[in-house]
């Protein structure tokens, strides 16, 4: 599925959020708060946002995704692996930071990810990532659901596949909420961990560090 949308993924990334996907990815990066020529690893990097806003604040980049489609797309030049984000081809502690964008709720092995992630980062390394979420109550709510669950598969069917842009909405069902992320991460040895809302709860982030 993914490598059916790859072509126009971002097109369609940035349309259905506005352009504001763009902002919370410059955000997700700055709040590594890692110094120039860092080494990150961008985790399900589809095709390259991350990316290249790392390497627009300076910072070396690794992307990797399960999806060969979306590495074929093009990532501004950064070292791309194929790989299952369960089982990273990476040395233990051979990274300062970890972003993953929009891609915990399509992980089958979703702690064995987290452990994952732990294992490549450096003791103190940092860990940043982006997910949808779905706001709590009131017009929020109201203007999520209608717009992500009506508007966004008709975007999609429009500009790329429309079977692929059905499921994704539909697929926030199966991230765990807020409180059992923050232990996943926990037992994964993460600590400082912060989660917050973004625009009323359209979209969450979670920062955390790499425990001793």
């Amino acid at each position: 599925m993914f490598d059916a949308i790859a072509p126009r993924y971002e097109f369609v990334n940035h349309l259905m959020t506005f352009g504001l996907d763009r902002r919370w990815r410059r955000r997700a990066v700055q709040d590594l708060r890692l110094p120039a020529n860092s080494v990150i690893l961008d985790i399900a990097t589809g095709t390259g946002d991350f990316v290249r806003e790392a390497h627009r604040q300076g910072l070396r980049v690794v992307g990797t995704d399960l999806s060969f489609g979306m590495l074929a797309a093009g990532h501004g030049g950064a070292p791309l692996a194929q790989a299952n984000a369960a089982q990273l081809p990476f040395a233990t502690g051979s990274v300062d930071g970890v972003t993953c964008g929009y891609a915990l709720r399509n992980f089958t092995e979703l702690q064995a990810s987290f452990d994952e992630m732990a294992r490549v980062l450096r003791v103190g390394g940092r860990l940043s990532i982006l997910e949808v979420a779905e706001p709590a109550s009131g017009l929020w709510k109201l203007g999520f659901r209608f717009w992500f669950r009506g508007v966004v598969p008709l975007i999609g069917s429009i500009f790329s596949d429309k079977d692929a842009y059905r499921y994704l909405p539909k697929s926030t069902a199966y991230l765990p909420d807020a409180d059992t992320l923050r232990t996943m991460l926990q037992s994964a040895g993460f600590t400082a961990i912060n989660h917050r809302l973004i625009l009323g709860g359209l979209s969450q982030q979670i920062i955390a560090t790499r425990a001793l």
